[in-house]
């Protein structure tokens, strides 16, 4: 039955709403349908699947050794183990105090003193899919605080393991999203609720050994614009209670040996001011390291009393470089490390520490033009040196750490890549194509050494480019498998996105979304002109707000593509937004707009949202995949696009919908199924360009 929606005067009638009822017998049936359509379109792929599954599984270490981590007297790190789909998190004691080279064997198997803290096949056992929300020690090693999700819809049953015993602890917290943060004494836990809308606004504490219905809430937040989490500044002098809207934050923070005080605000909200607060101690003083953009587009850092409560007491101690977008600061008792980045690509900024305050201030250098650096595994206060992880688009990532006393720097482990991979048989580019409004818009490449140049090599264009989200150059073993049969790779880092800064994604949200559309159309077409590929040999992909990329370019410049991977895909996008009920509607009004109140807005968003511009056309072929238990993107989205996409499409049959049953936005659980799903997409594409 068709539903009539009626805004601003407009009137828009949706055939296909009446998907949106999952609990209907019509409602799963009809994704049922869809799936066997899409299995017997793509049935002569499944002896190509079965390769590309074997690929990455014969490229890929399955029994393997996390870098391990030292926290407070031990090294923590997780075992992966040939055919089991998911790791066990284990630790083993620090023999040296004065060492912090983690140990080098035990890849195998265990080592003596080796603890396992959770195995998590055990967990999963008996389920379809699992999910960890939380895993996290208590200041004093003996216990382990847990949360499961096994439906995909992120709800997580928080738990605790007394870890000398290794039983269960009656506490049992249902209901509770990511993370848990102990305090300092080890009696209490810091967790985080959900409203009806799916939004965490609550943070409550629980003392072990009660009844969670006693449970106090220690910060309930009002504003349906704002989300909340927690967590403990590394120094483990507070507990930090964070609330913030896309442009908005506000910091409490609360003693962390006096967990039953009350938190007190470092600088009440003020609207669009966004800053984030570390504890630090420089020149002997306790102060707080201020990251925030309060007259400073790209950010910058200060530093304030540790007992501050107005922003007029932050004193700049980076000041704002239009040309750097501070992203995060971390504080140790020696120093600083700031990660920013510049001209598109991340860096990590040394501050040492000196008795007066800063004592140098340096780039940690990378060997390679283009890359993707951050900072890994850093949680002691005192600790002596810095890890940081460091990828390119041919070379796996890899843990570096560098020694701040002496100046050496050691590679830990780099992802080993089975088989005869040589990260010299491939070529990385940065190319920058012309937007329609001239912007130059970058993009990271990277295809077979001496891959030709005279548009016959088929390419894979992905994108994103909402919510400031950096899709910076990045390393997979399955990407091989594509790149092996002459098939290139690129990123679009399109606007919307925070590649080159605040001002490249305020330019891409709101009333100026339609550039993140542009932009990604502009890469493709830089692509074919430049020789890299041609349209009938360019397949795009894009996930969640970058499925939405998907579904506009699809309408926008179908002729641009040849086919379109659209994972989780946001394609109805206004009637979502028009709905404050829906989960994550009302936050969403600060990076779409408001078109339930603004006119302008309503009329802006429906000139692009995909399912809503579907028209009598050619498109590309499209595979849009989903989840069934979906909170992000409801699987209704792509269902209902897909749906008119048929009806309407000159080739409609070309349109495929596959609906996993049992997972939620990050699709399915356990590795080898993430494979599998990978090799269903990377088939299709390939049978898209003519290498199947």
């Amino acid at each position: 039955m068709p539903k009539e929606r009626v805004h601003h005067g407009d009137v828009f009638v949706d055939e296909y709403e009446w998907l949106r009822d999952k609990e209907s017998p019509d409602t799963l049936a009809y994704l049922e349908a869809e799936n066997e359509y899409t299995r017997e379109r793509t049935a002569h792929l499944a002896p190509l699947r079965e390769t590309l599954f074997e690929e990455i599984r014969s490229r890929t270490k399955e029994t393997d050794l996390s870098v391990p981590v030292r926290i407070r007297g031990h090294w923590y790190y997780s075992r992966t183990k040939e055919g089991k789909q998911y790791g066990t998190s284990c630790r083993r004691p620090v023999t040296d105090p004065d060492q912090w080279l983690p140990p080098t064997d035990g890849d195998e198997g265990p080592v003596e003193g080796e603890e396992v803290l959770l195995d998590v096949n055990e967990l999963a056992e008996g389920h379809e899919f699992f999910s960890l929300g939380a895993s996290s020690v208590s200041p004093d090693g003996t216990l382990l605080a847990f949360s499961t999700d096994t439906t995909g819809d992120e709800r997580f049953l928080l738990q605790v393991k007394d870890l000398t015993t290794g039983e269960l602890l009656p506490d049992q917290v249902p209901g509770t999203s990511y993370g848990a943060t102990w305090s300092l004494d080890g009696k209490h836990l810091f967790y985080t609720t959900h409203d009806d809308a799916w939004r965490n606004d609550k943070i409550w504490r629980h003392r072990l050994g009660t009844d969670p219905s006693e449970d106090v809430v220690v910060h309930h937040e009002t504003d349906e614009r704002f989300w909340v989490s927690v967590g403990r500044t590394r120094s483990n002098r507070f507990i930090v209670v964070a609330s913030g809207s896309k442009t908005t934050t506000e910091y409490l923070l609360l003693d962390a040996d006096d967990p039953t005080g009350k938190p007190r605000v470092v600088a009440p909200r003020r609207p669009g001011v966004e800053y984030s607060v570390e504890h630090a101690v420089i020149g002997g003083e306790d102060v707080l390291l201020v990251l925030h953009n309060d007259g400073a587009e790209n950010f910058e850092l200060a530093v304030a009393p540790v007992d501050a409560t107005s922003h007029e007491q932050w004193q700049p101690l980076l000041p704002h470089d239009p040309a750097v977008r501070l992203e995060d600061v971390d504080a140790f008792a020696t120093h600083l490390v700031v990660s920013q980045r510049s001209d598109g690509l991340t860096q990590l900024r040394l501050l040492r520490l000196g008795d007066d305050g800063i004592a140098s201030d340096e780039l940690v250098e990378m060997e390679h033009p283009l890359y993707t650096v951050g900072p890994a595994g850093n949680p002691e206060f005192d600790q002596p040196v810095l890890r940081f992880a460091h990828t390119t688009m041919a070379t796996p990532p890899a843990v570096h750490q560098l020694d701040l006393r002496t100046g050496e720097r050691t590679v830990l482990k780099q992802t080993p890549v089975l088989g005869d991979f040589d990260p010299s048989r491939y070529e990385q580019h940065r190319a920058w194509a012309t937007a329609d409004d001239g912007t130059r818009v970058p993009m990271s490449i990277v295809v077979p050494a001496g891959a030709p140049r005279d548009g016959s090599m088929p390419f894979l264009l992905y994108g994103y480019g909402a919510y400031e989200t950096s899709i910076d150059p990045y390393f997979t073993i399955s990407r091989l498998s594509l790149l092996d049969r002459g098939m290139g790779f690129a990123i679009a880092h399109v606007r919307g996105g925070g590649e080159l800064g605040r001002r490249w994604y305020d330019e891409g949200k709101m009333l100026h979304k339609r550039n993140t559309f542009t932009d990604f159309i502009a890469c493709a077409r830089h692509l074919a002109a430049d020789g890299w590929t041609a349209p009938d040999r360019l397949v795009a992909e894009g996930g969640s707000a970058g499925g939405l990329l998907m579904g506009a370019v699809a309408n926008l410049a179908p002729e641009a593509f040849v086919g379109i991977v659209a994972d989780v895909p946001f394609v109805d996008a206004l009637t979502t937004i028009l709905d404050p009920s829906l989960p994550l509607t009302v936050g969403e009004w600060e990076e779409w707009g408001n078109p339930l109140e603004d006119p302008e807005v309503y009329a802006y968003m429906k000139s692009y949202t995909p399912y809503e511009n579907v028209e009598a056309k050619r498109y590309p072929a499209i595979l849009a995949e989903t989840s069934l238990h979906d909170t992000r993107v409801f699987y209704v989205e792509p269902a209902k696009w897909v749906a008119r996409l048929r009806a309407t499409a000159e080739n409609g049959d070309d349109v495929l919908l596959k609906t996993e049953m049992a997972a939620g936005h990050g699709g399915v659980s356990g590795r080898y199924n993430a494979w599998r799903d990978r090799a269903f997409s990377y088939a299709w594409v390939l049978d898209r360009v003519g290498l199947a």
